[in-house]
């Protein structure tokens, strides 16, 4: 099973995987009549399933399309304003860490393909420009068709295959509809229903549709659907939808997949002649030079992420955990004014004027940051509520002074 897990990191990120990953609860329903025609099936059984599924080989072609609900352009241009203001900006456009950033946005195709957790390939399709990523044993490639730049890093004596765990720079990397299944299969609470609703083809494959969906009022979450191999448990596809509506904020899935193992040729890798080729160790024996931040997080976004999320109930590294489930709120209390955007850097007012809004309540007034899954309210006081929730339950909990 973990080997298995370990297979599948280059496939496809979703960024949102671990707020759907949210509290959830177990309600055991039998499969409701479609096509195709499959023996009824508990939810409890097909996580079973799930669970027990241990794929190690697939090829196949892979679509992923999300909607975060972001004025991509005013975000675009206020955080390039940013980077370039902070010296950043990668050193290669093969370098993973940055290139894979564009699937957060729009609709894009991949070839996918896995021979254990030794070997994965992702090539993603632009046009007649391809962009790969290639995990052999201990090397990573990457490779930009259109710039002939390549990317590669080796990992050190004695530690897991970059791949195994994390990307280059420390960068988890990508996972299937399989990861995002077990993040939020793995949190069972009482808060959320799962039944099973049906049957569908998936890239030519008979699976069920397991459906999970929140009890609570007051989340961004609309719906977590997953198709499920019928066959032998593989997620296929992985669908979360927002109350919002329109279009499901995250759409994943197969649309071609064999289970054959794959060539060895298909893993293998040689820098074209003439390739500008990065050596991800170079960047590392320089310090990282290019992040801002030296590697990490600063203290105080480090404990607000770490103790945001699912299990967390309880203060922590200075963040104050409200509500329960789907409805979990993070409170940091930043001990600090938030800046006045007129006196901030232009970049930073054009990122705040894209997808700010300003509110008051009681609790005083501030700025609401929306997506249509996570929102978050900046007070001018210095406290953040952020959370899968809506403005109203953001608004109350600010005002409720919690």
């Amino acid at each position: 099973m973990a080997e298995s897990r370990k297979a599948s990191r280059y496939i496809v990120p979703v960024a949102v995987a671990g707020v759907a990953a949210a509290t959830i609860g177990l309600v055991p329903a039998l499969a409701a009549s479609g096509d195709p025609d499959l023996p009824e099936i508990t939810a409890q059984q097909l996580i079973e399933k799930i669970a027990a599924s241990d794929t190690q080989t697939l090829s196949g072609t892979f679509r992923i399309s999300t909607d975060l609900g972001l004025p991509l352009e005013g975000l675009t241009s206020g955080l390039g304003g940013l980077a370039g203001g902070m010296g950043g900006g990668g050193s290669t456009s093969a370098d993973p860490s940055e290139r894979l950033t564009q699937l957060i946005s729009g609709s894009h195709t991949l070839r996918v393909a896995a021979d254990g957790p030794e070997r994965q390939k992702l090539t993603l399709l632009d046009g007649s420009d391809e962009y790969s990523l290639i995990h052999n044993g201990n090397d990573v490639w990457a490779y930009d068709s259109k710039s002939k730049e390549v990317f590669h890093e080796k990992a050190p004596a004695g530690t897991d295959a970059p791949g195994a765990h994390d990307g280059p720079k420390g960068q988890e990397l990508p996972g299937t509809p399989k990861q995002l299944a077990d993040e939020v299969l793995k949190a069972a609470g009482d808060t959320t229903s799962i039944t099973v609703d049906g049957t569908a083809k998936v890239a030519g494959r008979d699976a069920y549709q397991l459906v999970i969906k929140p009890k609570q009022s007051g989340s961004t979450v609309e719906s977590v659907k997953i198709a499920v191999d019928a066959a032998n448990g593989t997620p296929l596809k992985f669908t979360l939808a927002s109350v919002e509506g329109g279009k499901p904020v995250v759409d994943a899935g197969f649309t071609k997949i064999d289970f054959s193992k794959p060539a060895a040729s298909d893993f293998t890798f040689k820098a074209p002649e003439g390739a500008k080729v990065t050596e991800g160790g170079a960047e590392k024996a320089a310090g990282e030079k290019s992040d801002p931040f030296g590697g990490q997080l600063p203290k105080g976004l480090e404990d607000a992420f770490g103790g945001f999320g699912p299990g967390a109930a309880s203060d922590k590294g200075g963040v104050n955990v409200i509500g329960e489930g789907w409805t979990t709120i993070a409170k940091i209390d930043t001990g600090a004014p938030a800046p006045k955007t007129d006196e901030a850097p232009k970049e930073f007012q054009g990122l705040l004027d894209s997808f700010g809004d300003k509110v008051t309540g009681a609790f005083g007034s501030g700025t609401l940051f929306k997506t249509k899954i996570v929102n978050a309210l900046l007070t001018d006081d210095g406290r953040v509520y952020v959370g899968a929730v809506t403005k109203d339950a953001l608004v109350d909990a600010a005002n409720a002074g919690k």
